[in-house]
Parts: C-alpha cells; sequence; structure tokens
C-alpha cells in the first residue's frame, strides 16, 4: 500500500516538472486581466461626471464629523464633549419642533382611523377626509406623476395670492424636495456633443456644480458682489457671459434669492434687470426660492420672479422661467419628508410634454412630501379650530430666527479677522476669514485649500463643523466658511464663545 503510494506520488512530480510554469503563469494573469475586462462595474469603468461631482455640505469634513462623534460615543476622549453640525440647514436635527397640524394631519392621513376617534381638531379631519377621498383611502397609492391633483390646485391658489397673477396648475410638477426639481429642469439642456453653460452665481449652492458636472453641462460663473452685500450687478453677469460665450453656447441662468449660502435678499430693481438681461441674451431662468419665508433684515421684501415678471408687462412676456419652493425650509423645516414644487412658464406645450415625460419617468414624488407640501401652501385659516396655534407656532419659529441671524452678524463682525455681511434672509452667514500668509502657507503644504484647512482645524479643536467656502466657490484670494444659524439661541451663543476662542488662538499660532 505505502509502496503503491510512493510510486503514484513519484508519477505525479514528475509529470508537474513536465509543466510549463510559464505558461500557467501566463494563463493566470490572462485570467486575471479578463475577469478585470469584463467585469461591470470598476471604478476604471465607471460614469467619469459621476466621479467630478462634488458636495461640500456634506465633505470630508462632515465625514470627520461623524468619525468624531462616535468616537465620543464610544467614550473616547477629545477636546470638547460633543460635535455641533452648523454645516446644514436641518431644522429639526437643531431641534425646532415640528408644526402641529402637520403632524396631526400626516397622523390622520397615515392611519385613517384616527379620524373617527376626534382627536383631532375638526378642520385636520375634513383636509384628511378630503386628500384621502382623491387617493384611495392610502397615502401608499401612487400619485398623478404631476403630484395630486387637490394639491397643485391648492399650490396654483397660493401661487396666485402671492403674486396677485394667476397662476395654471398644469404649469406646476411636484417633486421630492426643491434639489429633484433643479435636477428635472437642468436635464433639459442635455445636448450630446454641445457644450452647454449654466450661469450659477458664486458663491453657490454645491447642488448646481455638482448637476452640471453629473450632466456634463459647463459652469459658467458669476460673483456676488460681497462689498455690496452680495448683490447680484448686471455688468458682472455681462461679463461672466460675454466670456463663456468663447467656449460654449450659455442657455440657462440661475438665481438663488434669497440666497444660499449668502443670505442676501434681491431687491425688486434687481429683479426686474435680471429679467431684462435674460430677456435681452435668450437665457432661460431658474429661480431658487425656497427661502421666500425667511426674510429677517426690516429694508427686505421678498418678490417672486414671476411676480415681477408679471409686473412688467410685455417686455417680459417671452420670459422662460422655472421657480421652485419647498417644505424643508421657512418656518417648517420639514426636510426629511422631502416636498417641493416647479412652476415653469414660458416654454411650448412641446417642451412641456417632455417635462412632464421626465417625472412620469420617476413616477410621480412621494404621497407624504406632497401632503407637508399642501399644509404650506395652503394652511389653516382665520376661524378654524387650528389657526391660532398654527400661526402662534409659525411666529415663534420665524422671530426666533430673525433674532438668531442678527446675533450671528453682529458677533461675528466684533471678531478681530472676521467680517460678515448681514443676514438679510436664509438660514445661513457666510463670513470671511482673514488668514495669515503663514496659515495660507502652512495649508498649501498640505495640499488643502486655505480654509478647509481652517475648518479642519476647527471641528478637531472645538467640535464645531462648518463648510469651507471653497465648497461653494469664492473669489480667489478670500475665504469663507458657511455656518447656519439653526442651532437654538443658547447653543448659538455657546458656539461663538467657542469659535471666538479658537480663531484668536489660530491667529496668535500663524501671525
Amino acid at each position: 500500500m505505502l509502496n503503491a503510494f510512493k510510486l503514484r506520488n513519484r508519477c505525479f512530480c514528475s509529470s508537474l516538472r513536465s509543466i510549463d510554469f510559464r505558461t500557467i503563469m501566463a494563463g493566470t494573469y490572462l485570467s486575471n486581466a479578463e475577469k478585470l475586462q469584463n467585469e461591470g462595474l470598476n471604478i476604471e469603468s465607471m460614469n467619469p461626471r459621476v466621479k467630478q461631482v462634488e458636495y461640500a455640505v456634506r465633505g470630508p469634513i462632515v465625514i470627520k464629523a461623524a468619525e468624531l462623534d462616535k468616537e465620543l460615543k464610544e467614550g473616547k476622549k477629545h477636546p470638547f464633549e460633543k460635535i455641533i453640525k452648523a454645516n446644514i440647514g436641518d431644522c429639526h436635527a437643531m431641534g425646532q419642533k415640528p408644526i402641529t397640524f402637520i403632524r396631526q394631519l400626516l397622523a390622520a392621513c397615515s392611519y385613517p382611523p384616527l379620524i373617527k376617534e376626534n382627536i383631532f381638531p375638526s378642520d385636520v379631519n375634513s383636509r384628511a377626509k378630503e386628500i384621502l377621498s382623491t387617493i384611495n383611502e392610502s397615502t401608499g397609492c401612487y400619485s398623478d406623476s404631476a403630484g395630486l391633483a387637490v394639491v397643485r390646485k391648492d399650490i396654483a391658489k397660493f401661487i396666485s395670492n402671492r403674486d396677485g397673477y394667476p397662476c395654471n396648475s398644469e404649469h406646476l410638477i411636484i417633486t421630492n424636495g426643491a434639489s429633484t426639481a433643479v435636477k428635472l429642469i437642468l436635464e433639459l439642456f442635455v445636448r450630446e456633443n454641445e457644450n452647454i453653460g449654466i450661469m450659477i452665481p458664486i458663491p453657490q449652492y454645491p447642488l448646481y456644480s455638482a448637476t452640471i458636472d453629473e450632466f456634463g453641462l459647463k459652469q459658467v460663473g458669476y460673483y456676488l458682489n460681497e462689498e455690496k452685500n452680495w448683490s447680484l450687478d448686471i455688468s458682472e453677469l455681462k461679463r461672466s457671459l460675454d466670456d463663456a460665450r468663447k467656449t460654449c453656447s450659455v442657455k440657462c441662468l440661475c438665481v438663488i434669492n434669497p440666497g444660499n449660502p449668502t443670505g442676501q435678499v434681491l431687491s425688486y430693481q434687481n429683479i426686474q434687470e435680471i429679467i431684462k438681461f435674460a430677456i435681452e441674451e435668450g437665457l432661460f431662468i431658474i429661480a431658487d426660492e425656497v427661502y421666500q419665508d425667511n426674510v429677517y433684515a426690516e429694508e427686505c421684501t421678498f418678490y417672486s420672479f414671476k411676480k415681477v415678471m408679471k409686473e412688467m408687462g410685455s417686455v417680459a412676456k417671452d420670459l422662460q422661467l422655472a421657480s421652485m419652493h419647498s417644505c424643508s425650509k421657512g418656518f417648517l423645516g420639514e426636510c426629511g419628508l422631502r416636498g417641493g414644487y416647479v412652476e415653469v412658464v414660458g416654454i411650448s406645450n412641446e417642451v412641456r410634454y417632455h417635462l412632464n415625460k421626465l417625472q412620469s419617468a420617476q413616477l410621480g414624488s412621494n404621497v407624504t412630501g406632497q401632503l407637508v407640501l399642501d399644509c404650506l401652501v395652503n394652511p389653516p385659516k382665520i376661524g378654524e379650530p387650528s389657526y391660532d396655534l398654527f400661526v402662534q407656532e409659525k411666529f415663534s419659529v420665524l422671530s426666533s430666527l430673525k433674532k438668531r441671524a442678527r446675533l450671528v452678524y453682529e458677533t461675528l463682525n466684533k471678531i478681530e479677522g472676521v467680517t460678515c455681511n448681514e443676514v438679510q434672509g436664509a438660514m445661513y452667514a457666510f463670513p470671511q476669514i482673514h488668514l495669515p500668509q503663514k496659515a495660507i502657507d502652512h495649508a498649501k503644504s498640505l495640499d488643502q485649500a486655505a480654509d478647509f484647512f481652517y475648518c479642519m482645524q476647527l471641528l478637531e479643536q472645538t467640535g464645531i463643523c462648518v463648510v469651507p467656502g471653497s465648497g461653494f466657490r469664492q473669489k480667489e484670494g478670500t475665504y469663507h466658511f458657511r455656518l447656519t444659524i439653526l442651532p437654538p439661541e443658547d447653543q448659538l451663543k455657546v458656539f461663538l464663545e467657542k469659535f471666538k476662542e479658537f480663531h484668536i488662538k489660530f491667529l496668535e499660532v500663524y501671525k
């Protein structure tokens, strides 16, 4: 038995020696190469446009903040006890309480037996019954692709009352937040083998640059005037457009009002000038108006582009305009429930058909978000049981935001090396930090933007999470960061004091 095993082993070894190992290895490498070539998706084969996309609001600093937060919860010691998330406009995450009427309506629609229990005010029950009758008594149903007819009708009334001019509900599409609406409109401008430019403000909300990169469009930046409270100068629009037309065909102008991240509110006259410019240059306007309820400066008033356009009469009759609103901001702050709308005017029926087709391919927006949006545009009315509490809660939120906007503006401007324009509206301040050359050089040695280095140091030493201005783009040689005014007032005061201490120490180290 043993001899037989040895014989078989010698035969195996003999045959093994006769094999060319180079052939084996070559076959192995070939197999791996073929496997890589035939692999469905890898970093080399994936869409290169996706790799270009950047979204600073949830970028490396925010990822680092999440890691530090996890370490704190696991008991690891840091120079701070908690992470202060001032990077994003997430109202409820910052402690804002939901509006009672909205949550009651959602509860009634989500679980209709509650209506029969009479635990909610009568206007909540009647609204829930009306909505449920259009969706077969369940929020789990699909809505029409453009949105529930009853909600679009209420949005049309809201816009008509706001602007003083009629709104056609057929010109409305309800989306999963205004971000989806922006992408929906920008996709209409994509053309193969043609360089299409989209004008966006600098600083800008990174959704725009990210979507433009994703769709293979070209960013055409125009600078807001920081010296004039981030105003929009027509001469700068003209400069940017003329320069861009040397390399691309510019089709669209994006305007954010009130501004994000800059917090400015455009005047009526400025909007008129922008509309006139767009008409003269043949540009489609995207008006991002999601912060229209967030106006704090006494001298400022929100005017929609639609209203100003209508009041310009025949001069503006040919303007093509898409304007957005959302339930994520304002006084509702329902970011997670994803409800927004876009009104599109001035386009042909043929273009509208294809726009609606794009939305249909997504099967419409979520019904829960549409219900929240309906509460925004059709709130309780005088005399209804929910009216007084609704108005009280709305006033409480907006008055508190106004107070916090003032606090941030005044406090930051008292700190050496920091200048900040007035937070006229929206939910953010965008202060400029005047950094020592030594800090700028050190950041460069680390291959980092100077404001990124500054914000990372701020996070690691204090637990304060903000977004560097380079993520929003800014004039070369200037450095900023964006912070939200959303933390409760007591926390905001602590935040500002910790920031002041850090900034003074930072200047001492790098002076």
